[in-house]
Protein backbone atom coordinates (compact mmCIF):
# COMPACT_ATOMS: atom_id res chain seq x y z
CA UNK A 1 0.00 0.00 0.00
CA UNK A 2 1.59 3.27 -0.89
CA UNK A 3 1.32 6.40 1.52
CA UNK A 4 -0.46 8.37 -0.70
CA UNK A 5 -2.95 6.04 -0.40
CA UNK A 6 -2.99 5.10 3.32
CA UNK A 7 -3.46 8.61 4.29
CA UNK A 8 -6.58 9.09 1.58
CA UNK A 9 -8.75 10.56 4.28
CA UNK A 10 -9.60 14.45 4.48
CA UNK A 11 -7.38 16.64 5.33
CA UNK A 12 -7.28 17.78 8.96
CA UNK A 13 -5.67 21.03 10.17
CA UNK A 14 -2.50 22.53 9.04
CA UNK A 15 0.29 21.81 11.19
CA UNK A 16 2.44 24.50 11.95
CA UNK A 17 6.24 23.25 13.05
CA UNK A 18 8.00 25.32 15.95
CA UNK A 19 11.29 25.02 17.81
CA UNK A 20 11.03 21.99 20.52
CA UNK A 21 8.93 18.81 20.67
CA UNK A 22 5.33 19.83 20.48
CA UNK A 23 3.87 21.19 17.00
CA UNK A 24 1.58 23.87 17.14
CA UNK A 25 -1.93 23.68 15.17
CA UNK A 26 -1.77 20.20 14.79
CA UNK A 27 -4.86 18.47 15.99
CA UNK A 28 -6.53 15.33 16.87
CA UNK A 29 -9.26 13.99 14.51
CA UNK A 30 -12.45 14.09 16.75
CA UNK A 31 -13.75 11.24 15.58
CA UNK A 32 -10.38 9.33 17.03
CA UNK A 33 -12.08 6.98 19.79
CA UNK A 34 -11.13 7.01 23.72
CA UNK A 35 -9.26 4.96 25.46
CA UNK A 36 -11.20 2.39 27.98
CA UNK A 37 -9.80 1.14 30.69
CA UNK A 38 -10.15 -2.83 31.10
CA UNK A 39 -9.64 -5.42 33.39
CA UNK A 40 -7.25 -8.40 33.26
CA UNK A 41 -4.32 -6.15 31.91
CA UNK A 42 -0.43 -7.47 33.52
CA UNK A 43 2.16 -8.70 32.83
CA UNK A 44 5.59 -7.68 30.60
CA UNK A 45 6.01 -6.02 27.24
CA UNK A 46 9.01 -5.67 25.44
CA UNK A 47 9.77 -3.40 22.29
CA UNK A 48 12.71 -3.59 20.06
CA UNK A 49 13.43 -1.73 17.03
CA UNK A 50 12.73 1.94 15.31
CA UNK A 51 15.38 4.81 17.27
CA UNK A 52 12.97 7.30 15.57
CA UNK A 53 10.01 5.71 17.36
CA UNK A 54 12.08 5.49 20.57
CA UNK A 55 10.46 8.54 22.50
CA UNK A 56 7.43 7.74 21.11
CA UNK A 57 7.54 4.18 22.52
CA UNK A 58 8.71 5.36 25.73
CA UNK A 59 6.09 8.13 26.45
CA UNK A 60 3.01 5.52 25.17
CA UNK A 61 4.83 2.70 27.41
CA UNK A 62 4.68 5.47 30.25
CA UNK A 63 1.11 6.56 30.20
CA UNK A 64 0.29 2.94 29.84
CA UNK A 65 1.91 1.45 32.96
CA UNK A 66 0.08 4.69 34.77
CA UNK A 67 -3.44 2.71 33.81
CA UNK A 68 -1.93 -0.39 34.62
CA UNK A 69 0.65 -0.48 37.33
CA UNK A 70 1.28 -3.98 36.83
CA UNK A 71 2.46 -3.88 33.69
CA UNK A 72 6.42 -3.59 32.81
CA UNK A 73 7.36 -2.20 29.25
CA UNK A 74 10.72 -2.44 28.17
CA UNK A 75 12.02 -0.16 24.88
CA UNK A 76 14.96 -0.47 22.95
CA UNK A 77 15.49 1.60 20.44
CA UNK A 78 18.73 0.32 18.19
CA UNK A 79 17.00 0.78 14.50
CA UNK A 80 14.09 -0.63 12.28
CA UNK A 81 16.16 -3.65 11.34
CA UNK A 82 16.66 -4.93 14.71
CA UNK A 83 13.06 -5.46 15.32
CA UNK A 84 12.22 -8.35 12.85
CA UNK A 85 15.39 -10.50 14.22
CA UNK A 86 13.73 -9.51 17.72
CA UNK A 87 10.01 -10.48 16.33
CA UNK A 88 11.02 -13.84 15.33
CA UNK A 89 13.42 -15.11 18.28
CA UNK A 90 10.59 -14.24 20.75
CA UNK A 91 12.82 -11.63 22.84
CA UNK A 92 9.83 -9.06 21.62
CA UNK A 93 6.27 -8.53 21.60
CA UNK A 94 6.22 -4.77 19.82
CA UNK A 95 8.60 -4.12 16.52
CA UNK A 96 8.59 -0.36 16.10
CA UNK A 97 9.75 0.01 12.94
CA UNK A 98 9.89 3.62 10.31
CA UNK A 99 9.45 1.32 7.32
CA UNK A 100 7.88 -1.29 6.14
CA UNK A 101 9.59 -4.86 6.92
CA UNK A 102 11.68 -5.83 3.53
CA UNK A 103 11.26 -9.03 1.55
CA UNK A 104 13.60 -11.32 2.96
CA UNK A 105 12.60 -10.03 6.71
CA UNK A 106 9.14 -11.02 5.73
CA UNK A 107 10.23 -14.31 4.55
CA UNK A 108 12.21 -15.51 7.47
CA UNK A 109 9.33 -14.22 9.54
CA UNK A 110 6.97 -16.55 7.66
CA UNK A 111 9.69 -19.23 7.87
CA UNK A 112 9.41 -19.00 11.39
CA UNK A 113 5.97 -18.41 12.20
CA UNK A 114 4.20 -20.24 9.10
CA UNK A 115 2.18 -16.73 8.48
CA UNK A 116 2.98 -13.18 8.32
CA UNK A 117 3.71 -10.50 10.36
CA UNK A 118 0.94 -7.64 10.86
CA UNK A 119 1.86 -4.23 10.63
CA UNK A 120 -0.28 -1.60 12.45
CA UNK A 121 0.22 2.39 11.76
CA UNK A 122 0.44 4.29 14.33
CA UNK A 123 1.85 7.58 13.71
CA UNK A 124 2.85 9.89 10.80
CA UNK A 125 5.87 11.05 10.02
CA UNK A 126 7.31 14.42 7.62
CA UNK A 127 11.15 12.67 7.23
CA UNK A 128 12.91 16.25 7.75
CA UNK A 129 16.12 17.57 6.27
CA UNK A 130 18.06 19.67 8.58
CA UNK A 131 19.91 22.45 8.22
CA UNK A 132 21.83 25.02 10.92
CA UNK A 133 19.66 27.13 12.42
CA UNK A 134 21.26 29.86 10.91
CA UNK A 135 21.94 28.67 7.05
CA UNK A 136 19.72 30.92 4.81
CA UNK A 137 18.79 27.66 2.92
CA UNK A 138 14.73 27.26 3.12
CA UNK A 139 14.17 25.15 0.27
CA UNK A 140 15.80 22.56 -1.75
CA UNK A 141 14.54 20.08 -4.40
CA UNK A 142 15.28 16.01 -3.83
CA UNK A 143 18.05 16.31 -6.86
CA UNK A 144 19.48 18.71 -5.10
CA UNK A 145 19.79 16.89 -1.70
CA UNK A 146 21.02 13.57 -3.71
CA UNK A 147 23.26 15.75 -5.08
CA UNK A 148 24.57 16.92 -1.93
CA UNK A 149 24.47 13.34 -0.01
CA UNK A 150 24.51 10.50 -2.58
CA UNK A 151 27.88 9.52 -4.82
CA UNK A 152 25.99 8.14 -7.39
CA UNK A 153 23.71 11.51 -7.89
CA UNK A 154 20.44 8.86 -9.52
CA UNK A 155 18.67 12.27 -9.33
CA UNK A 156 20.73 13.44 -12.09
CA UNK A 157 21.70 16.81 -10.81
CA UNK A 158 25.40 17.63 -10.56
CA UNK A 159 27.53 17.50 -7.59
CA UNK A 160 27.06 19.90 -4.79
CA UNK A 161 30.00 19.73 -2.23
CA UNK A 162 29.97 23.36 -1.08
CA UNK A 163 27.48 25.70 0.04
CA UNK A 164 28.02 28.44 -2.58
CA UNK A 165 26.91 25.48 -5.12
CA UNK A 166 23.76 24.85 -3.06
CA UNK A 167 22.82 28.89 -3.64
CA UNK A 168 24.30 30.74 -0.53
CA UNK A 169 26.08 33.29 -0.91
CA UNK A 170 28.52 35.15 1.83
CA UNK A 171 31.22 33.54 4.35
CA UNK A 172 28.89 30.34 3.90
CA UNK A 173 29.23 29.80 0.64
CA UNK A 174 33.17 28.75 0.48
CA UNK A 175 32.18 26.46 3.18
CA UNK A 176 32.50 22.37 2.40
CA UNK A 177 29.07 20.64 3.03
CA UNK A 178 28.93 18.78 6.45
CA UNK A 179 26.72 15.47 5.92
CA UNK A 180 25.30 13.80 8.66
CA UNK A 181 23.40 10.76 8.21
CA UNK A 182 22.21 7.47 9.70
CA UNK A 183 23.79 3.92 10.52
CA UNK A 184 22.43 0.82 7.85
CA UNK A 185 20.62 -0.23 10.94
CA UNK A 186 18.21 2.59 10.76
CA UNK A 187 15.10 2.21 9.07
CA UNK A 188 15.30 6.24 8.21
CA UNK A 189 18.66 5.52 6.35
CA UNK A 190 16.74 2.64 4.04
CA UNK A 191 13.80 4.85 3.35
CA UNK A 192 16.00 8.55 2.89
CA UNK A 193 18.23 5.99 0.32
CA UNK A 194 15.23 4.84 -1.47
CA UNK A 195 13.37 8.68 -1.59
CA UNK A 196 15.42 10.94 -1.60
CA UNK A 197 18.56 9.34 -2.96
CA UNK A 198 16.36 7.61 -6.20
CA UNK A 199 17.69 3.95 -4.62
CA UNK A 200 21.64 5.51 -4.95
CA UNK A 201 24.54 5.32 -2.44
CA UNK A 202 25.92 7.44 0.17
CA UNK A 203 28.54 9.72 -0.26
CA UNK A 204 31.97 8.34 2.25
CA UNK A 205 31.87 11.73 3.64
CA UNK A 206 28.36 11.09 5.57
CA UNK A 207 28.79 11.04 9.23
CA UNK A 208 27.00 8.07 10.32
CA UNK A 209 25.18 8.57 13.85
CA UNK A 210 24.11 6.22 15.77
CA UNK A 211 20.78 7.76 16.56
CA UNK A 212 18.11 10.62 15.36
CA UNK A 213 19.18 13.03 18.03
CA UNK A 214 23.18 12.68 17.18
CA UNK A 215 22.03 13.56 14.00
CA UNK A 216 20.27 16.76 14.71
CA UNK A 217 22.83 17.80 17.11
CA UNK A 218 25.97 17.19 14.88
CA UNK A 219 23.56 20.12 12.52
CA UNK A 220 23.10 22.50 15.86
CA UNK A 221 26.48 22.65 16.51
CA UNK A 222 27.90 22.97 12.95
CA UNK A 223 26.80 25.64 10.75
CA UNK A 224 28.01 23.78 7.51
CA UNK A 225 25.87 21.06 8.53
CA UNK A 226 23.02 19.41 6.63
CA UNK A 227 21.02 16.05 8.04
CA UNK A 228 17.80 13.95 7.93
CA UNK A 229 15.79 12.63 10.92
CA UNK A 230 11.82 12.33 11.88
CA UNK A 231 10.32 16.00 12.64
CA UNK A 232 9.58 14.69 16.19
CA UNK A 233 13.37 15.42 16.57
CA UNK A 234 13.36 19.04 15.46
CA UNK A 235 14.97 21.42 17.94
CA UNK A 236 15.17 25.25 17.82
CA UNK A 237 18.53 24.79 16.80
CA UNK A 238 17.90 23.67 13.44
CA UNK A 239 15.81 23.91 10.38
CA UNK A 240 13.48 21.33 8.48
CA UNK A 241 13.70 22.92 5.22
CA UNK A 242 10.91 22.98 2.58
CA UNK A 243 11.33 20.62 -0.45
CA UNK A 244 10.23 20.00 -3.97
CA UNK A 245 10.03 16.85 -5.64
CA UNK A 246 11.76 18.15 -8.66
CA UNK A 247 14.10 20.33 -10.00
CA UNK A 248 12.28 23.76 -10.22
CA UNK A 249 9.09 22.18 -8.58
CA UNK A 250 7.47 23.87 -6.15
CA UNK A 251 9.13 23.22 -2.49
CA UNK A 252 6.50 22.25 0.01
CA UNK A 253 7.17 22.42 3.78
CA UNK A 254 6.84 19.17 6.16
CA UNK A 255 3.95 20.52 7.90
CA UNK A 256 0.31 18.37 8.66
CA UNK A 257 -1.57 19.66 5.61
CA UNK A 258 0.99 18.25 3.04
CA UNK A 259 1.60 15.39 4.74
CA UNK A 260 -2.22 14.78 4.30
CA UNK A 261 -2.28 15.94 1.12
CA UNK A 262 0.85 13.76 -0.37
CA UNK A 263 2.40 17.00 -1.55
CA UNK A 264 6.05 16.84 0.88
CA UNK A 265 7.99 13.76 -0.93
CA UNK A 266 9.05 12.63 2.40
CA UNK A 267 6.17 11.77 4.20
CA UNK A 268 5.77 8.51 5.75
CA UNK A 269 3.76 6.08 7.84
CA UNK A 270 5.27 4.98 11.50
CA UNK A 271 4.60 1.36 12.38
CA UNK A 272 4.57 -1.20 14.83
CA UNK A 273 5.03 -4.95 14.19
CA UNK A 274 3.40 -7.86 15.88
CA UNK A 275 2.87 -12.07 15.82
CA UNK A 276 -0.63 -12.61 15.13
CA UNK A 277 -1.87 -15.81 14.07
CA UNK A 278 -4.59 -15.49 11.70
CA UNK A 279 -8.32 -15.61 12.66
CA UNK A 280 -6.95 -15.19 16.46
CA UNK A 281 -6.99 -12.27 18.70
CA UNK A 282 -3.45 -10.53 19.33
CA UNK A 283 -2.57 -11.45 23.74
CA UNK A 284 -4.51 -8.95 25.71
CA UNK A 285 -2.16 -7.24 27.39
CA UNK A 286 -0.66 -6.62 22.85
CA UNK A 287 -3.59 -5.38 22.25
CA UNK A 288 -4.79 -3.44 24.52
CA UNK A 289 -1.14 -1.41 24.46
CA UNK A 290 -1.98 -1.13 20.74
CA UNK A 291 -5.52 -0.17 21.64
CA UNK A 292 -4.27 2.70 23.61
CA UNK A 293 -1.72 4.13 20.75
CA UNK A 294 -4.73 4.36 18.42
CA UNK A 295 -7.02 6.17 21.12
CA UNK A 296 -6.97 9.99 21.52
CA UNK A 297 -4.66 9.94 24.38
CA UNK A 298 -2.28 8.21 22.36
CA UNK A 299 -2.24 10.16 19.80
CA UNK A 300 -2.01 13.28 21.94
CA UNK A 301 1.30 11.91 22.57
CA UNK A 302 2.00 11.72 18.85
CA UNK A 303 1.71 15.53 18.80
CA UNK A 304 3.22 15.78 22.05
CA UNK A 305 6.17 14.17 20.92
CA UNK A 306 6.37 16.43 17.56
CA UNK A 307 4.93 13.71 15.63
CA UNK A 308 2.03 13.88 13.28
CA UNK A 309 -1.72 11.80 14.24
CA UNK A 310 -3.80 9.48 12.47
CA UNK A 311 -6.93 10.68 10.61
CA UNK A 312 -9.88 8.66 12.62
CA UNK A 313 -10.81 6.32 9.46
CA UNK A 314 -6.82 5.37 9.28
CA UNK A 315 -7.41 4.70 13.03
CA UNK A 316 -10.44 2.80 12.37
CA UNK A 317 -8.68 0.42 9.66
CA UNK A 318 -5.48 -0.23 12.00
CA UNK A 319 -7.83 -0.91 15.01
CA UNK A 320 -9.04 -3.67 12.55
CA UNK A 321 -5.97 -5.43 12.30
CA UNK A 322 -5.92 -6.18 16.39
CA UNK A 323 -9.02 -8.79 15.98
Amino acid sequence: MKFAKFMCTAALAAGVFVGGQAQAGVEIDPATPDYAKTTGVSGNLDSIGSDTLNNLMTYWAESFRKKYPNVRIQVEGKGSSTAPPALIAGTSQLGPMSRKMKKVEEEKFEKKYGFKPTRIGVALDSLAVYVNKDNPVDSMSLPEVDAIFSKTRKGGHQNIVTWGQAGVHGTLAQNPISIYGRNSASGTYGYFKKKALFKGDYKNTVKEQPGSASVVMGVTEDISGIGYSGIGYRTSGVKAISLAKKQGGTAYPPNYENVLNGKYPLARTLYIYVVKEPNKPLPTLTREFLTFVLSKEGQEIVVKDGYLPLPAKVIEKQLGLLK
